[in-house]
């Protein structure tokens, strides 16, 4: 052997052994002393209570999707943990209740789930950005009145909706908007929690020093905000999305207040209208259409699960 392979083999070696401890270091980086370690029993409790934990947030959407394929008689008559028929069966007996779900929504399902998927979308797009432009504002300047804005907002907080429904009522109908996609969007537009996430996220994670830096620079107001603050805010604004999202998808009292026109209402209003019916007894296609339903929120929380993760934790410390 050369010296030349003899130094190239070491040096791989010497490259390994440095990798293999640069993973070590890595993993134990985070780790509490040992003083501060839990227990063995600790770990185990919490390792029970999480699966039971797993269990209780999984279980309905498992007992809907078993019950969705069932028909009437099978409901009652079989066992409710597991499907009444065969696995070779089970797309005949999800077709039979896909068709008597559009049958008694009278083709109009697809439509509830688009509704919902507009109210939803648009009220939250605004939301989050009516939300942080106001958290900003109130978190990085002073202006007349500023105190008495955040009490007014925060208290907001402390009022059920529902309290609201009836007097947003009158409102609309003065102004000829009810029964129409703006009465129920402009309402969902406003939320007291997201200012309160957007002024908390910008006074924790948007520097004083960089604004300065952007004014010095020359940059105006609204460039600065819409170039660098919302940047720098993204994990928080898509959490302050979700709670939007989520809240406009289950919100049931203003639709039902607001809109009359089939065409108009949202999916929990038009599950709701079918089970009303005095001759609804398919229990099956509902809770197919509830599954339904609710696939586009499960979808879209896992699709932005890394942000929303990041964003929860983004004004928990300051620094």
């Amino acid at each position: 052997m050369s010296t030349v392979e003899a130094t190239d083999k070491e040096s791989r070696a010497v490259a390994r052994a440095r990798k293999k401890a640069d993973r070590i270091r890595d993993k134990h980086a985070n780790d509490l002393p040992r003083s501060m370690q839990p227990s063995a029993l600790v770990k185990t409790i919490t390792i029970v209570v999480l699966v039971f934990a797993l269990i209780y947030f999984l279980f309905p959407i498992y007992w809907a999707i078993i019950a969705s394929t069932k028909t009437p008689s099978q409901m009652t008559g079989s066992n409710g943990l597991w499907f009444a028929v065969g696995l070779s069966d089970l797309p005949a007996a999800i077709a039979k209740n896909y068709g008597t779900l559009i049958g008694w929504t009278r083709g109009q399902f697809w439509r509830w789930v688009l509704n919902s998927l507009i109210y939803s979308g648009v009220s939250a797009l605004v939301g989050t950005l009516v939300a942080v432009m106001a958290g900003y504002a109130t978190a990085k300047f002073n202006f007349k009145g500023k105190n008495l804005a955040i009490g007014v907002i925060m208290g907001c907080m402390l009022m059920p909706a529902a309290l609201l429904t009836i007097p947003q009522y009158s409102i609309f109908h003065a102004m000829h908007l009810t029964n129409t996609m703006l009465s129920i969007i402009i309402p969902c537009c406003v939320s007291p929690f997201g200012f309160f996430l957007g002024r908390v996220y910008a006074q924790t994670s948007v520097p004083n020093e960089l604004l300065e830096a952007a004014r010095i620079d020359g940059a105006s107001e609204a460039r600065i905000f819409f170039t660098i603050v919302l940047r720098i805010l993204a994990p928080a604004m898509v959490t302050i999305f979700l709670f939007l999202f989520v809240a406009t998808w289950n919100n049931f009292l203003l639709p039902l207040m607001m809109v009359s026109s089939d065409t108009l209402k949202p999916v929990t209003l038009g599950l709701y209208g079918m089970v009303s019916l005095a001759t609804f007894t398919d229990r099956g296609a509902l809770m197919m259409g509830a599954l339904l339903g609710v696939l586009p929120v499960i979808v879209l929380f896992l699709g932005l699960q890394r942000y929303w993760q990041s964003g929860l934790a983004a004004g928990a410390v300051k620094g």
